[in-house]
């Protein structure tokens, strides 16, 4: 399922062409088409980091090439290269390889990247992309669980409109979980079983005794600010001893605990007010999408940039 799609057109040798960029819940894909011929499509999983795609041009003289990445935490642009001379860029004087090698993984695509990879983390990239393989296979069937979970919630809350139904649900649903990891040997519940059954119960405490469609949507921003706060203590005090050892085990880089607890604490406050935000200012329908999908790009580019700023250098 597609979360977002950026589109970037050009001209190049007289034909027109387009740079289409997938961001789905798992991996992000570059698509190039010439018309509405695919000639090119690439993918990296989300675990592996986030590369510059490159998608070679059909020329009869020098070689070409469209090179695609990130060129901020929030928006994708395009430059197209021929030999050393670069001929278009969507976003002119911006860095399409602006976030290569901040969470590189088996996506290195050139040897310089490596070689900023390593000397930012003291990591060998090889390295890196062995840890990143084994962490996708240890953690996958914990976050289809939570899609599963997210996409239950959504379902339940469209077709009976009862967002305090959808909540219990959900809730039933999660607390399933908990009893199915008993009995299967993959993990389902990630690093934050303990944590996440008490959040799980208190969810469901919410749900059941305000059974109140604007409550129900209030939810979120009351137990985002708890979770904020949990999250600010241990930051702040145990220097991320619980919450930012668990997550370090999710990513390709080490971090310091004490700042990812703290970041993670600011991404719930800023999530909790705009959740706020929308269930005050726009319809219950808008806010069951915004909740169930528009917010999800806010929360991935917010999470980036707290990984840049918690990533622990070489000389840290």
């Amino acid at each position: 399922m597609r979360i977002w799609t950026y589109l970037r057109p050009f001209s190049y040798g007289g034909a027109e062409y387009t740079v289409e960029v997938a961001l789905t819940f798992t991996q992000t894909v570059s698509c190039l088409f010439m018309g509405t011929e695919l000639l090119d499509r690439q993918s990296v999983h989300h675990m592996d980091g986030i590369q510059t795609f490159v998608h070679a041009l059909p020329a009869e003289g020098e070689p070409a090439r469209v090179e695609v990445g990130y060129i901020s935490w929030w928006s994708m642009g395009i430059a197209v290269i021929g030999g050393e001379q670069t001929l278009y860029e969507s976003h002119p004087g911006k860095n399409v390889r602006f976030a290569e090698g901040l969470l590189q993984g088996a996506a290195a695509s050139s040897g310089a990247a490596e070689l900023t990879a390593q000397s930012q983390t003291g990591i060998d990239v090889g390295q890196m992309i062995e840890s990143n393989q084994s962490k996708w296979a240890r953690n996958k069937y914990s976050i289809y669980a939570d899609l599963v979970l997210g996409a239950l919630f959504f379902i339940v809350g469209k077709f009976t409109e009862d967002l305090a139904l959808a909540a219990i649900v959900g809730a039933g649903a999660g607390l399933a979980l908990v009893v199915l990891q008993r009995f299967v040997k993959v993990d389902l519940l990630g690093g934050f079983a303990v944590f996440g059954t008490i959040m799980l119960l208190i969810s469901a405490g919410f749900s059941l005794a305000l059974q109140d469609d604007y409550w129900v949507q209030m939810k979120g921003t009351v137990l985002g600010l708890l979770t904020a706060s949990i999250f600010m203590v241990d930051g702040v005090f145990r220097g991320g001893a619980y919450f930012g050892a668990r997550i370090e085990r999710y990513m390709p880089l080490p971090l310091h605990h004490n700042r990812i607890a703290v970041g993670m604490s600011v991404l719930g406050i800023v999530m909790a007010l705009a959740n706020y935000y929308v269930a005050e200012n726009f319809s219950e329908d808008f806010w069951l999408t915004w909740t169930t999908f528009l917010d999800m790009p806010l929360s991935i580019g917010l999470f980036y940039a707290i990984i840049f700023w918690a990533r622990r250098k070489q000389n840290d």
